[in-house]
C-alpha cells in the first residue's frame, strides 16, 4: 500500500519540513512506496536517521524524505519528517509498509483437525498442520504449514504461528503473539534422577506446562521447556530472539527482552523489564531483580537483588595478547602463594 508524504507525516505525528527550493504542495502529495537505508533509498523511498554515525549520509541520500530528530533537521537536504524518536517513526512506518505474506489463507484441505477442536472465527490453518483433540484456537488465529498443536493446547486471539512449529499438549498461548518458524514450546524439561552407584539416569516425567502471556514474540528455533510440576511462564510483552533455550519452571517477567543464543536454566525467576544480550548464560534456581541489563556473554551465577547493568564476558583481543594473558592467569595460584609468604616475612619483621 502506498501513502503520500502528507499521510505519513500525519500517521507519525511528525512535522514535515520541505526545503525552500521544492514545491511544498507537490512534495506533500508525493507517493512513498518503500522504506530503505539512507545509502540505498531512491525516489519514492523514505529513510531514517537514528544514529549520528550516519549523519554525513544526509547530504548524499536519494531518498524522497528522511525521518530525523530536531537536532539533525538542519543537515537534511531533502524533505524531513521531524520527530523526537526517529527510530520509533521507522518502526511505525515499517508496519504501515509491511509486505509480509499471510501465514495461511483459510483452512487447507490437507490439515488434520480433531473433531472436538474449538475454532474461533476467521481461523487460518496451513497445509499438513495437525491440531489434536481438545485444542482451542481463538478468533483470527493463523497457523502456518507443517505445525503440530498438541492435545488441549490453547491459542489466543490474533496469534500467529509460522511454519513447522510444535506446540505440545496443554500449552497455553495468549492473544496477539507471534512465533517464528521451527520453535518448540512445551517439550520435556531436563529432568532426570541419577541411579545411585550406576552411570544411569531415571527420567522424570514433566507434568507441568508452559503458559505464555499476551503480546509475546518468540524467534525462530527457540525452545521453551514445560515445567516439572509447576508451569514455565513467559509473561506479557516478552520478546525472545532466535535460538534461545528456556528451561523448565523458569518465569520470565513482563516486557523482558532476550537476544539470540542466550539460555536460562531451570527454576530461575527473571524479573520484568530486563534486557539480556546475546550469549548470556543464567544459572538455575536463582532470582533476578526487575530492570536488569546483562551485556553479551555475561554469566549470571547467583541472585541479582538490585537493578543495574551487569557484565562478565571478555572482549576479543589479538591472539598473542590473549595467550600472554592466559599464561599469566595460570600463574596466579603460585603468585598468590608467594605474596602470602612475603606477607608472613614482613609481619615477622
Amino acid at each position: 500500500m502506498n501513502y503520500t508524504l502528507a499521510d505519513i507525516a500525519k500517521k507519525l505525528d511528525a512535522k514535515l519540513i520541505v526545503p525552500a527550493m521544492l514545491d511544498s504542495a507537490l512534495v506533500e502529495q508525493g507517493q512513498i512506496t518503500s522504506l530503505a537505508t539512507l545509502a540505498n533509498a531512491g525516489p519514492g523511498g523514505i529513510a531514517f536517521l537514528a544514529n549520528s554515525k550516519y549523519l554525513q549520509q544526509l547530504s548524499t541520500t536519494n531518498a524522497s524524505a528522511v525521518i530525523v530528530s530536531p537536532d539533525a533537521a538542519e543537515s537534511c537536504q531533502v524533505p524531513a519528517l521531524v520527530m523526537d524518536d526517529p527510530y520509533m517513526g521507522y518502526a511505525i512506518l515499517a508496519n504501515l509498509l509491511d509486505s509480509t505474506p499471510k501465514v495461511a489463507c483459510g483452512i487447507h484441505t490437507s490439515a488434520v483437525i480433531a473433531d472436538d477442536v474449538i475454532l474461533g472465527e476467521n481461523v487460518s490453518i496451513g497445509a499438513n498442520t495437525v491440531v489434536e483433540a481438545g485444542a482451542q484456537l481463538a478468533d483470527n488465529v493463523s497457523i502456518g504449514a507443517g505445525c503440530f498443536i498438541g492435545q488441549g493446547a490453547k491459542i489466543g486471539a490474533s496469534t500467529k504461528l509460522w511454519a513447522n512449529i510444535t506446540i505440545y499438549h496443554r500449552v497455553e498461548i495468549g492473544h496477539h503473539c507471534l512465533i517464528q518458524a521451527n520453535t518448540v514450546i512445551g517439550s520435556d524439561g531436563f529432568g532426570y534422577a541419577p541411579v545411585k552407584g550406576q552411570y544411569k539416569w531415571h527420567k522424570i516425567p514433566q507434568l507441568g506446562s508452559v503458559i505464555i502471556g499476551d503480546h509475546v514474540e518468540i524467534g525462530a528455533s527457540t525452545t521453551i521447556d514445560r515445567g516439572a510440576l509447576d508451569n514455565t511462564e513467559i509473561r506479557d510483552g516478552v520478546i525472545l530472539d532466535n535460538q534461545i533455550q528456556i528451561a523448565h519452571n523458569v518465569i520470565v517477567g513482563e516486557n523482558t527482552a532476550m537476544a539470540a543464543c542466550s539460555v536460562i536454566a531451570g527454576s530461575t525467576v527473571m524479573g520484568k523489564n530486563c534486557t539480556i544480550a546475546g550469549l548470556v548464560g543464567v544459572n538455575g534456581h536463582i532470582n533476578i531483580a526487575d530492570n536488569c541489563v546483562f551485556t553479551g556473554m555475561a554469566m549470571v551465577t547467583k541472585d541479582i537483588t538490585e537493578s543495574g547493568v551487569y557484565s562478565s564476558g571478555m572482549p576479543v583481543v589479538p591472539n598473542k595478547e590473549w595467550n600472554k594473558t592466559n599464561a599469566r592467569v595460570k600463574r596466579l595460584d603460585s603468585l598468590t602463594k608467594r605474596v602470602k609468604e612475603l606477607e608472613k616475612l614482613l609481619a615477622k619483621n
